[in-house]
């Protein structure tokens, strides 16, 4: 598995390019709240996905939850999305149910819908890390991919603080992908690991000194 510090995961021995928490249409349900964002938003995600697709070469694009980020009231980001659609549309994009997806279904996305749960290989590909497969007696449970939390990490010395790949014991929490979403800022524990993205680079954060047990 690769990680790409534009927030992606990818997977070559399926060809596959995976991310989560893309939000689409946020920036547009905030300014029709009255919150001032600048447009573009999706436009530019959605440039950031192509380029990964052809970095990679990879022939599917999945997304572990929230595409949307709520209901389908606005055409701008649909037009982009559909000229993007057209332009990959040797890409198979499949799609996991998020807690913002309640439109999914509807949409005409021309997407393959997942339901929220998809066990491949060693992997299992859920939207959220509180939907992992507990172990069962003498069968080891499959390492979890995962988005929902949009973990972040607090480097000294900048005043913003950093999207991150929360690498756990049997978890791997995604980044959001999305620009324009808030961060849960994440301080691991022993055994855990962070991969700050800065600047379209992966970059491998030293782990942590706690003591086991202690949070």
């Amino acid at each position: 598995m690769e990680l790409h510090g534009e927030r992606a995961l990818y997977w070559p021995a399926r060809r596959r390019l995976l991310i989560a928490d893309l939000h689409l249409g946020k920036a547009d349900a905030f300014r029709r709240a009255g919150i001032a964002l600048p447009a573009g938003g999706s436009a530019h995600d959605l440039a950031r996905i192509g380029a990964l697709l052809e970095a990679t070469g990879a022939r599917e694009f999945w997304v572990l939850g929230d595409l949307l980020h709520g209901a389908l009231t606005d055409t701008h980001w649909r037009g982009q999305w559909d000229a993007w659609r057209a332009r990959h549309a040797a890409v198979e994009v499949a799609i996991l149910t998020g807690n913002h997806d309640r439109a999914l279904a509807a949409a005409g996305l021309d997407v393959v819908l997942l339901g929220d749960a998809v066990d491949d290989g060693p992997f299992a590909l859920r939207h959220a890390p509180d939907d992992a497969p507990l172990a069962r007696e003498g069968t080891p449970a499959l390492h979890t991919l995962c988005g929902h939390l949009h973990p972040v990490v607090r480097m000294p010395g900048l005043g913003r603080r950093l999207p991150a790949f929360w690498l756990r014991p049997g978890i791997t929490v995604l980044p959001a992908f999305s620009a324009f979403t808030g961060g849960v800022p994440i301080d691991p524990a022993a055994g855990e690991t962070l991969v700050a993205c800065a600047g379209g680079e992966a970059i491998l954060l030293p782990p942590s000194r706690r003591l086991p047990g202690r949070r």
